[in-house]
């Protein structure tokens, strides 16, 4: 048996240098194996290095192998890197071998791969520190025993994790030192190398406690999460069983006590549930319809924004403009089109001869959908539901007002108006009629145009605006 003595437990770069050695030489993988500094050899096993790789000897592996080895080297097992060596003989002539998850070798290392990870994981939950003086002042000390060896490749965390405490962790494998400047790894440690115990200890036991609850109390799943092994390195693991048989009883009184009467300030301060209208309270005036709008809760965008926003206008205006939904500055003013859309819609209502102050100007949606991007708002249009939630107040400022001719500007207009989807490009500039007759244009919205890139684009969709409008100026003087 050709065997070779690796310098540690998880020298890798050792493995390596020999695996490459050994696959130079032709030894297969039954007549190989590898032994690390602590392994007693057998009798039957010669024990000596790889000769030196010819010139000329090519060995190429996929960085993926390199990846599995580097977690399977720090495994428990035995055989680890004689599975590896297997590995790396197999893909001199399985190329693909890795993508194969149902190979015996591939599926082995990738759970031990897997268990390294999760001893990981567990060394960053369960890690618990200790706090003692010594003569660079505070400094906190831990003992644990994880899984699997991985120190190394767990204690740069608790250094980003903990970079201005002094902090040692002792553990079988060895020891990690941080002095605030340098990650120092030393040799194995034993556990009355750790301190007993400290305040800060009893005071974590004390929160521990609190936080248990015995309605939610799963055994199984709790020691799937926190699995016995590490109960030892765990002050809180001495309160568990106790918690454990007191569980029933604790719930038992919890079930049996009355439930704490809710607070009745707060319950003055929430704000309070306003049904759909009915048709019979329909508000009898614009002002009333005004402030009424400041109570609606008909769909959740009220929470976010500052305030609803009806349309402004002459009481019998003869045009309805309606928009999407009040911006950023038209939330925080309480009027519709007073931010850079509202720029562009005037100054194309001039164009086209149409007088804004003749017309009634609102919005499908009344308040103000936005995400938070620092310390902007960002637009976010309005979903179907909430479009459909808004109409009763659509209705019935149409209802108020009496408009002969409506103008849409985009989609999510058009839908509050018609009920129904419509492709704005394609219908755009042809009156649609209502039920009762009053016509519909239809056209885009003018935050479109302040969107387009190039100033040639913009300035051809501008006039096409324009000419909608006009259109609606001569619809207007039909009606």
């Amino acid at each position: 048996m050709r065997c070779v003595r690796l310098a540690s437990e998880t020298d890798l770069d050792g493995w390596r240098a020999a695996a490459r050695g050994l696959l130079a030489e032709g030894s297969p993988p039954s007549n190989t194996c590898f032994l690390t500094r602590a392994a007693p050899g057998g009798l039957f096993e010669d024990e000596a290095p790889p000769a030196p790789v010819p010139a000329g000897f090519s060995l190429s592996v996929p960085r993926a192998f390199m990846d599995l080895a580097a977690s399977v080297a720090l495994h428990r097992s035995v055989d680890r890197f004689d599975l590896l060596y297997r590995l790396l003989w197999r893909l001199q002539r399985e190329r693909t071998l890795l993508h194969i998850v149902s190979d015996r070798d591939v599926a082995d290392a990738m759970e031990r791969a897997k268990n390294v990870s999760r001893a990981a994981h567990k060394m960053k939950a369960f890690v618990r520190f200790r706090r003692i003086e010594d003569e660079g002042g505070e400094r906190w000390i831990a003992w644990f025993e994880p899984a699997h060896r991985v120190l190394e490749r767990t204690a740069p965390f608790f250094q980003r994790r903990f970079t201005t405490m002094r902090w040692t962790i002792l553990t079988p494998d060895g020891t990690a030192d941080w002095d605030l400047e340098r990650l120092i790894f030393g040799p194995s440690a034993t556990r009355d190398q750790a301190p007993e115990g400290d305040d800060v200890e009893e005071f974590w036991k004390t929160y521990y406690a609190s936080t248990f609850n015995p309605a939610r109390l799963k055994i199984r799943m709790m020691q799937s999460e926190m699995p016995r092994r590490y109960w030892a390195n765990l002050p809180e693991a001495a309160l568990i069983p106790g918690m454990i048989r007191e569980a029933e009883s604790r719930l038992g009184t919890m079930v049996a006590t009355p439930a704490t009467p809710a607070n009745p300030r707060l319950a003055r301060a929430i704000a309070p549930v306003v049904e759909r209208v009915t048709t019979a309270a329909l508000p009898t005036s614009l002002p009333d319809l005004a402030a009424a709008i400041q109570g609606c809760r008909r769909c959740p965008l009220w929470r976010d924004a500052t305030q609803g926003v009806c349309g402004r206008g002459p009481h019998a205006a003869p045009m309805m403009i309606v928009g999407e939904q009040p911006g950023d500055q038209e939330d925080l003013a309480g009027e519709p089109f007073v931010g850079p859309a509202g720029q562009v819609l005037d100054a194309a209502l001039a164009e086209a001869g149409l007088d804004r102050g003749r017309a009634w100007v609102t919005n499908a949606v009344k308040h103000f959908k936005h995400e938070p991007r620092g310390k902007r708002r960002l637009h976010r249009t309005p979903d179907a539901g909430e479009v459909e939630a808004c109409r009763w107040w659509l209705d019935a400022e149409r209802a108020l007002v009496k408009p002969r001719l409506i103008v849409t500007l985009g989609a999510t207009a058009a839908l509050g108006v018609l009920g129904r989807k419509i492709a704005v490009t394609r219908d755009r500039g042809r009156p649609i009629r209502l039920e009762d007759g009053t016509p519909v244009l239809p056209t885009v919205h003018p935050s479109y145009l302040l969107r387009l890139p190039d100033a040639a684009t913009r300035a051809a969709e501008r006039a096409r605006f324009i000419d909608d409008l006009k259109a609606a100026k001569a619809l207007l003087e039909t009606v």
